[in-house]
């Protein structure tokens, strides 16, 4: 199944290769943003699960990251296992499937795979980012199942956003995941770019939507 494309949308996904592929990471950018020539880095991130894009600004190139990680943690095992070369990275943030008392307080297990991710999160000088009210960002419509915390943000080390990220389980409507709504402030003139996650529930698929918006500055 393809996206929809919209006149004042960007859209970046991987081509489907068979008719039985689907689509997992999706992004949209705002056609106010063209001038920062936005591009897709298949060429340095090859994996069904995760975009990298780039855009450049007063003359640096900078990076985000979108990362579905399903229950066998191919996305994470693949950022694990594969050596980048690139500094600059925003923010990397999705649904990583991992259930933790890292960020879960409710929750008193660890597991090994969030090592894995905090060793990806360093290697990108990125920490975990906390958001303002600790809310579940997972819901289950089988009230044998719990309702979780396995959508994250992380952010760059040293980033005055870091912590301030906000969690909406009031717009989840349809979908099974809260979304998470984060402004960063780089600085385009007289605007700021606003960065906005989404999680989508479609034919029971999971897409992940990043829509990107310019606000005026201050």
């Amino acid at each position: 199944m393809g996206v929809v494309n919209h006149p004042n949308w960007l859209t970046f996904a991987r081509e489907l290769l068979t008719t039985n592929d689907l689509l997992q990471v999706v992004m949209f950018i705002n056609i106010r943003l063209s001038s920062l020539c936005f591009s897709l880095c298949k060429d340095i991130v090859n994996h069904k699960s995760i975009l990298l894009s780039s855009f450049f600004n007063n003359g640096e190139v900078y990076w985000l990251m979108d990362v579905y990680s399903n229950l066998s943690h191919s996305a994470i095992k693949y950022l694990k296992d594969t050596e980048f070369n690139f500094r600059n990275l925003l923010i990397m943030t999705g649904d990583f499937n991992i259930h933790d008392s890292l960020w879960d307080p409710s929750y008193i297990h660890h597991s090994s795979i969030s090592d894995d991710l905090f060793v990806i999160a360093d290697s990108f000088n990125l920490s975990l980012s906390y958001p303002t009210d600790q809310v579940l960002t997972k819901y289950s419509d089988n009230a044998n199942d719990s309702n979780l915390i396995i959508d994250l943000m992380f952010l760059h080390s040293d980033s005055s956003e870091l912590n301030i990220h906000c969690i909406h389980p009031e717009w989840h409507l349809t979908s099974d995941h809260a979304p998470l709504m984060i402004t960063i402030s780089v600085k385009i003139e007289e605007y700021k770019l606003s960065f906005f996650l989404f999680f989508l529930i479609l034919f029971s698929f999971q897409f992940i939507f990043i829509f990107l918006f310019l606000e005026l500055w201050g």
